[in-house]
């Protein structure tokens, strides 16, 4: 009798006709998954194998627009969720009025799932626990449209105590990698731990989510440089785990995220599919990704209406030569491009989500594009030494690590947000640095017609020293940039080709942001997750604005 591992959950509703949906399930032997949906609505799918591991990912049609209708999971038959005696509410699908014109968006990224034993937790409570216990609770709530998870979604190098304990038992932890998680099996015990948390697990069953990598997915600082690739390289243990860590996640979240035309044209799910066990299939696949990068597109567009969204891989689709790095690949590079500006006039928000920020503290940023200068020599061998060792010491390999990259991305995105056609905003959509912020960029001969936006949101659920807060205050500062400005005269690296300055934040906790898009109108919610003595946490307002004026009450269809 197959029972239901891991899941479900709501990955894609369809925003273009309203009619369909996909649900991922784990079950813990082969199977055929059903999902059954009130209103009459289903979809079926057979399970395909992966390492030992049984997943489907259930197209469901016949869903219609403007509705919520609840659903319920069956394996071979049996129904397995709702579990039994859950005090959770049903599940629901729910699509939107087609056509539609506005979506809520909420955001966050890097999220340590370990729960403590004793109930008291060293990094304050779970934004998303906290978001799920607020919807359960409140029927009337609303509720995201779709939750944008923005990396680290797993700590491959930083796992709890109970996670060390299960991989003692597996294998020796004086040997290489230690503590961290080393092949397929072990990454199957990361989602385990932190998509069955009972509140997250609902939460992510009832919103549909998008998902994109960041390092910790894989390791702290994946793909900082060609030497530190190279030096990983080295090590007997690598191999095994970054082919690993592209598998797991080709299986947990990137399939999910792609629409139900798309995964009926995509080869590799074909072949997996069909296969008795597709784990050499899907090992052949990563190992071409690792050694090819540009050969795999993890980026992905979505359309809620008319928001468009480009999630944008900033980890894989690098260019690590010292003398060519670039963030994305040429290819990747274009095709961001061309899905920013297909069909302007048909959107009126561009949201472009990247794990790391476009616009950091300007200390941070000229630091970043100073030790840049210094590993490509422009100060000499010794120099350049001393520029990569600090590069991997202090995590310098954002968007200013790649000046041309962020050169070109400002001037996409004032391309894209400029004219008749332009959309009423840009909108960057970052985690990873561990605190909140909005930042707003000045372009020097005159502003797009959009108002853009970075804004960061980070963690879900995980901390930051002090000394680390303070740092980031202190780069926001009239010191910080002067002494930024100092790192640039000798890197010789030039200004920036957008001023910008920070008009929300810095904060620090876990939180989770939440845009409100309607017509041309956006607005910005911040909330944060705060503990209450003798009763659960609680999502609290810290910040909440308007973006936009509707300009245009007219303009809500295309």
């Amino acid at each position: 009798m197959a029972g239901l591992r891991l899941g479900p959950l709501l990955r894609y509703v369809d925003w273009e006709a309203g009619g369909s949906a996909t649900i991922w399930v784990e079950a813990d032997r082969p199977c055929t998954a059903e999902v059954r949906c009130a209103d009459g609505a289903q979809g079926t799918s057979r399970t395909f194998q992966i390492a030992g591991h049984h997943y489907a990912l259930v197209p469901v049609t016949g869903l219609t627009p403007g509705t919520t209708t609840a659903y319920e999971v069956l394996l071979d038959g049996r129904k397995v969720w709702p579990l039994e005696g859950s005090l959770f509410p049903d599940s629901t699908i729910r699509t939107p009025d087609v056509p539609s014109d506005g979506v809520t968006v909420s955001f966050g990224s890097c999220r340590w799932s370990a729960a403590p034993a004793d109930g008291h937790d060293p990094v304050g409570p779970d934004a998303l626990d906290t978001l799920a216990v607020k919807l359960a609770a409140d029927p009337t709530a609303v509720r995201p449209d779709v939750l944008l998870l923005l990396g680290d979604q797993v700590y491959a190098d930083e796992t709890s105590e109970e996670t060390r304990t299960w991989l003692a038992a597996r294998r020796d932890l004086s040997e290489p990698p230690g503590a961290e998680v080393a092949d397929y099996e072990e990454y199957t015990r990361l989602y385990d731990e932190s998509w069955s948390d009972p509140e997250v697990r609902w939460l992510l069953s009832t919103v549909p989510s998008c998902m994109i990598f960041d390092d910790h997915d894989v390791i702290d600082d994946w793909n900082t440089s060609a030497s530190w690739l190279a030096e990983m390289r080295e090590t007997p243990w690598w191999q095994e785990r970054i082919l690993s860590g592209l598998m797991s996640y080709w299986v947990y979240q990137h399939l999910g995220n792609l629409s139900p035309e798309e995964l009926e044209s995509d080869e590799l799910y074909a072949a997996v599919r069909a296969s008795p066990d597709g784990t050499d299939r899907l090992k052949n696949f990563a190992a071409e990704a690792d050694a090819h990068p540009a050969s795999v597109r993890w980026s992905y567009r979505r359309d809620f209406g008319r928001t468009r969204l480009l999630m944008v891989d900033t980890r894989a689709a690098r260019v690590l030569e010292e003398k060519n790095r670039a963030m994305l690949d040429a290819d990747e590079a274009r095709w961001v491009r061309e899905q920013a500006l297909a069909g302007r006039g048909t959107y009126d928000h561009l949201l472009i989500g990247t794990s790391l920020p476009w616009l950091l503290p300007p200390l941070i940023h000229d630091a970043e594009s100073w030790n840049a200068a210094l590993c490509r020599g422009e100060r000499g061998e010794r120099w350049a030494r001393f520029g990569e060792d600090l590069r991997r010491r202090a995590d310098l390999e954002h968007w200013a690590a790649f000046p041309d990259s962020f050169e070109k991305l400002a001037r996409l995105i004032a391309e894209a947000g400029s004219g008749p056609d332009a959309p009423a905003t840009v909108c960057v959509l970052s985690g990873d640095v561990h605190h909140a912020y909005i930042a707003e960029p000045k372009w020097p001969d005159g502003a797009p017609d959009a108002r853009v936006l970075q804004l960061t949101c980070s963690p879900v659920h995980n901390s930051i020293p002090r000394s680390i807060r303070l740092g980031f205050r202190f780069g926001w500062s009239r010191a910080g940039r002067r002494l930024g400005h100092a790192f640039a005269r000798h890197g010789r690296t030039g200004r920036p080709p957008v001023d910008w300055r920070r008009t929300g934040g810095p904060w620090f906790g876990n939180h989770l942001m939440t845009l409100t898009l309607r017509g041309r109108m956006a607005g910005l919610r911040l909330d944060q997750a705060q503990a209450v003595a003798g009763a659960a946490a609680l999502l609290v307002t810290a910040d909440d604005r308007q973006l936009t004026a509707d300009r245009d009450p007219s303009h809500s269809g295309p």
